[in-house]
């Protein structure tokens, strides 16, 4: 990567920060992550932590990173559900849905005005769960039959846990997408929607923020098309081999959050 890519992180007004890969991997703090946000809290530079996964509130988030160290308050969390809901709220207000997913997504919906029912809705919407219901699934699939709009929180095909990958939103999306010839539309990571939706919560502009995130695929790319300066980290799932491969590039590489960290010491 060319030196000549490189922004120093001085010069960045506002910061979007993934969390899975980045702030936690399995569970456990990434070193620097703790010492990033509390430099970023102590200049008084506005930030938010991202995730594609809707299962948990900010509240429950900002509670589990807590337990691992890492202070962050609620809304300074951002998550897809809650673009999801945010999304949704302007597209079409005080709509129906029927939602699979857990409190984040329910409780976003509800937030956002919405009626959750299983007749005739506006929307199915599918979001994270650990466990996903064939009876519900197969009832998302008779709504979208019968003319529900299909939206899906993130395209994601699996999730981490401690014992090995998950299935998540994007395996299940794709059954329903098979059984019913629709396709969803997703609206997490890389969605650049889900960029603009946390931009707006900021009140930040794109050309000085920055993304952080592990995955090229869904962060950088992302954070590529709605404009932001991007900072691959490799302290999850990319790595520099894999970076290279692709079309696009991000502006930075750095081994973690915790090279962000010295340099706004």
């Amino acid at each position: 990567m060319s030196d000549a890519m490189d922004v120093p992180t001085r010069e960045i007004g506002a910061w979007l920060i993934d969390m899975d890969g980045v702030l936690v991997r399995e569970e456990h703090p990434i070193d620097g992550a703790a010492a990033f946000l509390d430099a970023l809290a102590r200049r008084g530079t506005p930030f938010l932590v991202l995730t594609n996964n809707s299962t948990y509130t900010r509240r429950d988030l900002a509670a589990r990173l807590a337990t691992w160290g890492i202070e962050v308050a609620e809304d300074r969390i951002w998550t897809s559900a809650l673009a999801t809901a945010t999304f949704l709220e302007h597209q079409r207000p005080k709509g129906t849905a029927y939602v699979i997913g857990e409190v984040g997504l329910t409780t976003a919906m509800y937030n956002a005005g919405y009626t959750q029912t299983g007749h005739d809705p506006d929307y199915v919407i599918l979001g994270e769960t650990r466990s996903y219901s064939f009876e519900r699934i197969t009832k998302a699939i008779r709504l979208i039959e019968g003319g529900a709009r299909f939206i899906a929180t993130n395209p994601d095909v699996t999730g981490p846990s401690s014992d090995g990958p998950l299935p998540a939103t994007g395996s299940v999306a794709a059954l329903i997408s098979k059984a019913t010839g629709v396709e969803p539309y997703f609206v997490g990571k890389p969605n650049p929607l889900m960029i603009r939706t946390a931009l707006n919560n900021l009140d930040a502009h794109s050309e000085d923020t920055a993304m952080v995130g592990d995955r090229m695929d869904t962060d950088v790319v992302a954070g590529l098309e709605a404009g932001l300066h991007t900072v691959l980290v490799l302290s999850g799932m990319s790595d520099r081999a894999e970076a290279a491969r692709y079309p696009y590039q991000p502006s930075r590489i750095v081994e973690s959050v915790a090279t962000l960290a010295d340099e706004l010491s």
